[in-house]
């Protein structure tokens, strides 16, 4: 079965969820681009998120965000991976529910944790116990992420392409993402 998207699929979720990896996945089944939201803000400011943090603090690095989602959701529909932080954001959740859909992957702490733990590329988690950061983080992002229109729950066990696959058949129950061609 061949789908077309009718509109852009925001994948938010914690670091270590699956959203570029899962995001890649689902736009090669679709056949759209997968666009991320974070190397969008890298590439116009010719720095890692990483150092934009360090340089400029995270309420500059928020702002551009809020200007990259806007610019990146107004396109075409395309499945868009967004930072971890992105849909925190009021602003940003507007915009993403006007013109497109919230899918949250929702993962555990365990599983994020086992994701996360020997990446050096998270800001955020730069303290002297990272696993307790995640953690609170987690804590007070899921009651936002609940938000979303749409929750894939991920597993351990799980390939990538099986959570591609869950997502996409939680898009197909709902007649305003896909249109079967």
């Amino acid at each position: 079965m061949a789908f077309r998207l009718r509109k852009t699929v925001a994948l938010i979720g914690m670091m270590g969820a699956g959203k570029t990896a899962v995001g890649t996945a689902l736009a090669r089944l679709l056949g759209v681009p997968f666009l991320d939201s974070d190397e969008a803000i890298e590439r116009a400011a010719n720095m890692s998120v990483s150092e934009i943090f360090q340089r400029d603090g995270e309420v500059f690095f928020r702002a551009r965000e809020t200007e990259v989602l806007t610019r990146l959701m107004s396109g075409p529909p395309c499945i868009l991976s967004t930072g971890g932080g992105a849909f925190l954001a009021p602003a940003n959740r507007a915009i993403i529910a006007e013109k497109g859909v919230a899918v949250w992957l929702k993962a555990d702490l365990d599983l994020l944790w086992q994701r996360v733990r020997h990446k050096t590329t998270r800001p955020l988690l730069r303290t002297p116990d990272p696993r307790a950061t995640l953690a609170g983080l987690l804590a007070a992002r899921e009651p936002v992420y609940a938000l979303a229109q749409v929750t894939v729950e991920a597993a351990p066990d799980y390939s990538i392409e099986d959570m591609a696959a869950k997502v996409l058949s939680a898009l197909s129950a709902r007649p305003d993402i896909l249109e079967t061609t």
